[in-house]
């Protein structure tokens, strides 16, 4: 028989002992195990953990917010990401407004002014489908003002939607390079915002070569409107 030191011995000892123990366990003992309350294992964060970790937000992720943003450029063609950031302000300063109005009582003269206001504003803004008088409700700017109701009152998004460009980016060179008018004044700013009552204004420039093409294809070309 092979000789072997004490301390080895008892090593071996004390691993078959706890390999057996580990087999013995029954299924019941390891559901049991798993049950145990996640709070109670996590360990209360060290003084300099927590100071390293002060800043870190474990539940919301800011790669969450950044995919969210980047799908609403990339779908409403925004050529200056600040643009969102904006848009996001103004929807949660909105928002905000909202819920301070909603907790003033049901029956207070001060409340419904103001509600109708809020609303009717952002009716004409085209950011609600219904305004003031009763027609809306305060729920809807909680609901409904985000930033892409933002993004679709843009210049761009509005020609797109009155079929005067297939797609957003076409629309957005064309405003870019003057082809474009809002009632009387000539827009080259891709994000302007077009209201609902100048929404039926948008139309293209005199000038313009693509409205010519697009007269001389309807058989209405007069070159004196043109001048």
């Amino acid at each position: 028989m092979r000789w072997s030191p004490p301390g080895a011995l008892l090593g071996y000892s004390r691993r078959l002992q706890t390999r057996r123990l580990f087999v013995n366990l029954t299924t019941a003992d390891v559901l049991a195990s798993h049950c145990i309350d996640s709070a109670s294992m996590v360990r209360k964060l060290k003084h300099h953990e927590q100071k390293l970790l002060r800043k870190v937000d474990f539940v919301n992720y800011p790669s969450d917010a950044t995919h969210r943003s980047a799908a609403v450029i990339r779908r409403y063609q925004l050529s200056n990401p600040a643009d969102y950031a904006s848009y996001n302000r103004l929807a949660g300063s909105l928002r905000q407004l909202a819920h301070r109005i909603a907790l003033l009582p049901p029956d207070s003269a001060f409340r419904r002014k103001h509600e109708d206001l809020l609303l009717e504003k952002l009716h004409d803004m085209g950011l609600l489908g219904v305004g003031g008088e009763g027609k809306g409700k305060l729920s809807d700017v909680e609901r409904k003002i985000t930033v892409s109701a933002f993004c679709r009152r843009r210049l761009g998004v509005v020609m797109t939607r009155l079929r005067m460009s297939e797609t957003v980016s076409a629309a957005n060179k064309f405003v870019e390079q003057g082809h474009v008018r809002v009632g009387t004044e000539v827009v080259t700013d891709t994000a302007f915002l077009v209201s609902r009552n100048m929404e039926d204004f948008v139309t293209w420039v005199d000038s313009s070569k693509i409205k010519r093409n697009i007269m001389k294809y309807r058989d209405k070309l007069d070159d004196f409107d043109l001048l």
